[in-house]
């Protein structure tokens, strides 16, 4: 993904963790993120509306655009989860590990994306896309220590149930962060600015460049990336993956087997060759977390939102410091 090939640092992560949801005791896995490969102003809620000119029987103007913007949506998520899957082969593998054990459905918790808070490349800039179909803001997060800011959305109550398994399952919530650039060293800044003003009007189309899994804007040199890496992993990691899918998160509590059970599932995965994150014991009160290929990165969320303290330290995902600990 570089001008030069050179990408030691450029590996794979993969999270799960667990937490209690009330009503719903929902539990969580979370498949972090692939391989190292803004404006804070209020988004309201907007519905994507495709007219048909056929005449409706029984069934409203309303239902039939829900239904014909569903399926256009959805198939944007599976290009998106492709684009994931085909650079994260362990987070596949998982999947269909999961999967194989009784014909499990996986059902999504969220998906969530990384930015730019600089030159319209911030969170509106991929909120958009999630707002014209019909999602809706909820409450925004900030990371003061990591420069970063975050909103999460949720899907309309009006969308199909959907029966399937991961993107055709539930909707799943929507998490955005942005990196607050103009907190960053000048030096950071003008490689940021650089990368975002060279690609014109690609903040545009933002939704499009992930699910083709293409950068907006020229592919970065790895002595630009190593500076940004040096003050900012979060930073780095952007700038590589751009609008990618940054991970996705699975719904334990949905699986339709034993394995719904986080210690269940924490031992079937060790036991199919997976190493887990032993330090400080497999589970850690409320907020277990396994981890997969000696990589360790964490989010966890609970309630219908995301707790700040928590969630902070799924930036630390792409952190050598992280990888040299369990190397």
């Amino acid at each position: 993904m570089f001008a030069t090939t050179k990408s030691s640092t450029l590996s794979p992560f993969f999270f799960f963790s667990r937490t209690i949801s009330v009503p719903s005791k929902s539990n969580f896995w979370n498949l972090v993120p692939m391989k190292h490969s803004s404006s804070p102003g209020h988004l309201a809620s907007r519905t994507l509306h495709i007219s048909c000119n056929s005449p409706s029987q029984h069934v409203s103007q309303r239902s039939l655009s829900i239904q014909g913007g569903e399926g256009f949506f959805r198939g944007v998520l599976e290009s998106m989860q492709s684009v994931y899957l085909n650079r994260n082969p362990t987070a596949k593998a998982v999947l269909e590990l999961v999967q194989s054990v009784e014909n499990n459905s996986i059902c999504y918790d969220h998906l969530a994306f990384r930015t730019f808070g600089v030159n319209g490349y911030g969170i509106d800039s991929m909120a958009s896309f999630f707002l014209d179909y019909g999602y809706t803001q909820r409450e925004e997060l900030r990371f003061p220590a990591k420069k970063l800011r975050a909103l999460w959305f949720s899907p309309p109550a009006d969308s199909q149930a959907g029966s399937g398994s991961g993107i055709n399952g539930p909707l799943p919530r929507i998490f955005i962060s942005e990196l607050l650039v103009d907190q960053m060293s000048p030096q950071t800044q003008e490689i940021i600015r650089k990368y975002t003003e060279s690609s014109g009007d690609g903040n545009k189309y933002a939704a499009l460049a992930s699910s083709l899994g293409h950068l907006t804007w020229e592919k970065p040199l790895y002595s630009e990336f190593q500076q940004l890496a040096s003050e900012s992993e979060y930073a780095a990691w952007t700038l590589v993956n751009g609008y990618a899918l940054n991970h996705v998160t699975i719904s334990t509590h949905r699986l339709n087997t034993h394995l719904k059970d986080i210690k269940a599932l924490n031992q079937f995965i060790e036991e199919s060759g997976f190493r887990l994150n032993s330090e400080g014991g497999l589970l850690k009160g409320l907020y277990p977390c396994l981890l997969l290929c000696k990589y360790k990165v964490k989010e966890f969320h609970r309630r219908d939102g995301f707790e700040v303290a928590s969630a902070d330290k799924i930036f630390e995902s792409t952190s050598k410091e992280q990888l040299s600990r369990v190397g």
